[in-house]
C-alpha cells in the first residue's frame, strides 16, 4: 500500500477500513436489546409456513454480541500493529516483503550449484548446452509464456521470439537486458494532429513499405504523411530504430495487425506496450540461462556446442 501514487488512495482505504469498524460497532449498539434487565420475548412476525411452521423475531443473543465487539477491537488492534491504513506501516513497521527476499535468496544458494557450470560460458556456449537448454525452456515456461506461448511465437501485441525481428536488438545481451530491466515501448497518439483520411493515407504508403497492396493514388500523399510524422522514429526508408523500439515497417512482421484499419488506429490513437522487469524476480544467473535460451531460437546455426 506504500506504493501508492496519490494519497488520495490511502484516505480512501483508511476510510473504508476504519468506517466498517465503526459500523459494526453502531450496529451491535442500536441493537442493545441485551443490556436491559428484562429481554423481551421472542415476537411472532406473522409469517407461517406449512401451516404451523412460524418465523420468530428473537434479540441477539448477548454471545454473539460480545464476540462481534471482540472482534472489532481485534481489528483496531491489528491496524495499529500492522499496515493495513493506506501508508501507515504500523507500529511494528511490518512487512512480508523482506521475508520473501530472505526466501529468494535462500533459494538462490540452493541451485547455486546447478549453475555454477555456466558462469564462464557464453550466452552462445550455454545456448550450445542440452541441459541448459531444458533449464532455460523451463524457465521461459514458467515466467514468459504466459504472453509470448509456450511455443514463444507470440501473439496479438506480444512479439514472436523465434523469428529474428527485434524491437530493441536480438544480441545477447540486448536480450539479457529487455528481459533483466523490462521494456516500456510507446507509440503516441496522433488523433490531434493527423486527420483520418489522412491517416489513411500514411496506413497505405506503411502497407506498401513490406509489399502488402495498397492503392498507389494514395501512396504518394500517404509519403508527404509519413516524412512529416513518422519519419523520426522509424527512419527515412521505413527500417525502425532499436534505440527507441521503434518497429521496421519494411519485413512484413506486424505486432498488432497489418490492416489499414488496425494501423489507422494505432497511428491515430497510439499503442503502448509494457515488457515487466525480472531482476526481481529471477536470478542473475537464471536470466543468463534464459537470455541463451530466448537467443538460441532464432540462432540456431550460431550455438556453439
Amino acid at each position: 500500500m506504500s506504493d501508492f501514487f496519490s494519497g488520495f488512495w490511502s484516505y480512501f482505504i483508511s476510510i473504508i477500513a476504519l468506517g466498517g469498524i465503526v459500523f459494526c460497532v453502531w450496529l451491535l449498539f442500536s441493537q442493545r436489546a441485551w443490556l436491559k434487565k428484562e429481554v423481551k420475548q421472542a415476537e411472532n412476525t406473522g409469517h407461517v409456513w406449512d401451516g404451523n411452521l412460524s418465523e420468530l423475531n428473537n434479540p441477539v443473543p448477548r454471545w454473539w454480541t460480545v464476540f462481534y465487539l471482540g472482534l472489532c477491537v481485534f481489528a483496531l488492534g491489528y491496524l495499529v500493529l500492522y499496515p493495513g491504513l493506506g501508508r501507515f506501516q504500523g507500529v511494528l513497521q511490518y512487512s512480508s516483503a523482506e521475508a520473501v527476499r530472505e526466501a529468494q535468496r535462500a533459494q538462490a544458494e540452493q541451485i547455486r550449484p546447478v549453475y555454477a557450470r555456466y558462469e564462464s560460458m557464453s550466452i552462445p556456449q550455454i545456448a550450445g548446452d542440452h541441459e541448459a537448454q531444458q533449464i532455460g525452456q523451463r524457465l521461459f515456461l514458467n515466467n514468459c509464456a504466459q504472453c509470448h506461448g509456450s511455443d514463444a511465437r507470440g501473439g496479438p501485441s506480444f512479439p514472436n521470439l523465434t523469428d529474428g525481428d527485434w524491437l530493441y536488438g536480438g544480441a545477447p545481451e540486448q536480450i539479457e537486458q529487455t528481459i533483466a530491466k523490462g521494456r516500456h515501448g510507446v507509440m503516441p497518439p496522433w488523433r490531434g494532429t493527423i486527420k483520418p483520411a489522412e491517416a489513411a493515407d500514411i496506413a497505405q504508403y506503411v502497407r506498401s513499405l513490406s509489399g502488402l497492396a495498397a492503392d498507389s493514388l494514395r501512396v504518394v500523399p500517404g509519403k508527404r504523411g509519413y516524412d512529416t510524422y513518422c519519419v523520426a522514429c522509424h527512419g527515412a526508408e521505413g527500417k525502425g530504430n532499436q534505440a527507441l523500439g521503434a518497429p521496421n515497417l519494411t519485413d512484413n512482421v506486424w505486432l498488432h495487425g497489418s490492416s489499414e484499419a488496425t494501423i489507422v488506429d494505432i497511428i491515430l490513437n497510439g499503442r503502448e506496450n509494457h515488457m515487466p522487469a525480472q531482476e526481481r524476480i529471477l536470478t542473475t544467473q537464471q536470466i543468463r540461462m534464459l537470455t541463451a535460451w530466448v537467443w538460441g531460437l532464432s540462432n540456431e546455426g550460431e550455438t556453439v556446442d
